[in-house]
């Protein structure tokens, strides 16, 4: 997981299983960035924001793969 957007094409091509360990990762990552940006130690804000967006994402293509 780096500082990058997860395209959805790479994310529908993963299991279920992978998708689920991408997003306990993506999870336990954002309470850190959650953590730093209180005690004002965060030095890309940005980070936060597409964090969550990545959350977002491999979430809707969980919902589409269980969904089949």
């Amino acid at each position: 997981m780096g500082k990058f957007k997860m395209k959805p094409k790479e994310l529908r091509e993963m299991s279920v299983e992978e998708l689920e360990k991408t997003l306990r990762e993506l999870r336990i990552k954002i309470v850190g960035l959650r953590y730093r940006a209180k005690v004002g130690l965060l030095e890309n804000p940005g980070e936060l924001r597409e964090t969550r967006r990545n959350i977002a994402r491999v979430l809707t293509v969980l919902r589409e793969k269980k969904k089949m």
